[in-house]
């Protein structure tokens, strides 16, 4: 296989034809998408909708490729597994796991978000928090600032992957920016409310499993209680849906990969 390696083929980009259409949402993650778009041999899609972005901005049909996500891979393996709960997980009916880090809701977004969480869990006695936060001091201080003090919420330093499939497992809701936790949670059947204005993840709101629901406080804590409230509601977010693969997407990219690089090389002809 090395034998017939070129430069061009040695760039195969995963998670790949993501858009927002802004480049500063999310940062840096939009920017760094459409750079490796330029620059790839081949494009694993997660999804079409994928794929027709990737279309849109002229890639070659041949060089893409619909594969899911190999974060659906991992999560259905970690979920089968049984494990106990994270360290600290609260013992209650409803546990919202939570999480924020995007660098755009850095200051008075971020904040809000998380003054929200706690409205929430402030009108409702049968709900607490696991919040989960990210090793920046602008994600994690104000969420230990704002949360840490409540008697319901815990918040928690990072957790490893395993701890984190296990909490999705047990949790009752996910609030968070996170792109990941957009596509883990609808496959585990739990209802997403995002804290964000935008995504590049729009099939798993067009399934009705996640609701983007931006960061003032209000939005995010009547959304929670809306989820509270309306049994009906939440039973529909949390029907399993799987967007964003069937747990077998490292298998078609390693077979598609295979194929491209074990393929002739064109020699060049001198005059």
């Amino acid at each position: 296989m090395a034998g017939n390696l070129s430069a061009v083929d040695t760039f195969m980009h995963i998670e790949a034809g993501l858009r927002t259409g802004k480049l500063n949402d999310p940062y840096p993650e939009e920017l760094n998408r459409r750079i490796a778009g330029l620059t790839a041999s081949m494009h694993f899609a997660p999804t079409s909708a994928s794929l027709k972005n990737l279309l849109h901005e002229g890639v070659h049909p041949g060089d893409c490729l619909v594969t899911g996500n190999t974060g659906i891979d991992a999560l259905l393996q970690t979920a089968a597994r049984r494990l106990p709960a994270p360290t600290g997980f609260p013992n209650l009916p409803r546990v919202i796991l939570a999480t924020a880090h995007r660098r755009e809701s850095f200051g008075a977004p971020i904040e809000s978000a998380l003054q929200g969480i706690r409205e929430a869990v402030e009108r409702h006695d049968d709900i607490g928090a696991f919040f989960v936060t990210h090793p920046n001091p602008r994600a994690h201080e104000p969420a230990r600032r704002i949360l840490g003090d409540h008697p319901r919420i815990v918040v928690t330093d990072a957790i490893g992957y395993a701890d984190m499939v296990e909490a999705l497992k047990r949790c009752w809701i996910v609030v968070t920016d996170s792109g990941g936790l957009q596509e883990e949670a609808p496959a585990l059947g739990k209802p997403v409310l995002v804290l964000r204005n935008t995504t590049e993840r729009p099939e798993a709101v067009q399934a009705g499993a996640v609701r983007v629901v931006g960061t003032e406080s209000a939005l995010v804590s009547n959304a929670i209680s809306q989820l509270r409230e309306d049994p009906e509601l939440h039973a529909r977010m949390s029907v399993p849906v799987f967007p964003y693969g069937d747990g077998q997407a490292a298998k078609r990219i390693v077979a598609a990969m295979r194929a491209r690089l074990e393929r002739p090389v064109p020699t060049l002809l001198s005059a």
